[in-house]
């Protein structure tokens, strides 16, 4: 089985907490408002209309160009998206943080390390923006852009953003103390975790997370993938990446058959 999360906003904000400081990075130009969003779940059926456009944030080590068949699907069902460009090279650049001591202190930050990528999604939500006019923008953030997602929304503000919709996403840092547990975001899960929003699924603003059954989407386990105050989904029998899967053999979750399940979210 596989994970999806939606994540929404409130109307009301809880007190914000202290985190360091933002460090400063280039293009922040976003519109604070959020659209309301109906809950109601109806089966969705690939006919063309004019909903909000989505931003889709590659996971580690993906392509760009590994999302495009995700892409043709969202259409059919009249979504318009725009994929973060993002090449497996781009993501040696991540390597920056091997010379920071948190790293190997298992306390790395997000910033400046992961301003290149955070730099592509901005990029990426404001020619999402134009396609809008006006509207408000659906975040699919899959694997670990589900929580860069949440990373970005936390320091460039919501950023018209009504839904935040994440695919196999490891949310929560592993336990620590347990022999052989290793957090291989050296710190990275647990700085989202405790800075970040938490997910909430109101009209305003929904998390929906999706993932696989109890043994996971062989990548990511679900109780990782789930977060609590998000709509949390399981989903049958899911491959992880689009790298490797099949849609009739091993589909993973932009395979249509799969999209169908999920995509009433991006429509309402």
């Amino acid at each position: 089985m596989a994970w999806a999360t939606l994540i929404s906003m409130p109307t009301t904000f809880p007190s914000p907490r202290r985190r360091p400081p933002p460090q400063p990075i280039k293009h922040r130009h976003f519109i604070a408002t959020l659209a309301a969003a109906g809950t109601e779940e109806k089966p969705a059926q690939p006919t063309p209309v004019n909903c909000r456009p989505a931003v889709i944030l590659p996971g580690l080590g993906n392509n760009s160009s590994d999302y495009q068949k995700l892409q043709v699907t969202l259409k059919e069902y009249g979504v318009p998206t725009v994929v973060a460009k993002v090449s497996r090279v781009d993501w040696l650049r991540n390597a920056a943080g091997l010379l920071d001591p948190n790293y190997w202190r298992g306390t790395l930050r997000p910033r400046p390390v992961l301003d290149w990528y955070l730099k592509r999604v901005d990029e990426a939500v404001q020619e999402a923006r134009i396609l809008a006019e006006g509207q408000s923008l659906s975040l699919i953030g899959h694997s670990a852009g589900g929580w860069l997602a949440r990373l970005y929304m936390e320091e460039f503000g919501l950023s018209n953003i009504s839904l935040l919709l994440t695919l196999g996403t490891p949310h929560l840092p592993p336990p620590k103390g347990l022999p052989g547990v290793i957090d291989q975001t050296r710190g990275l899960l647990d700085y989202v975790d405790r800075y970040c929003a938490k997910a909430i699924y109101t009209p305003d603003l929904k998390y929906v997370c999706g993932q696989a059954d109890v043994w996971g989407d062989g990548v990511v386990p679900e109780s990782s993938a789930h977060l609590e105050g998000a709509l949390n989904i399981t989903l049958d029998g899911i491959y992880h990446s689009p790298v490797g899967s099949d849609d009739t053999l091993r589909p993973w979750y932009g395979s249509p058959a799969i999209v169908e399940t999920w995509i009433h979210h991006l429509l309402s």
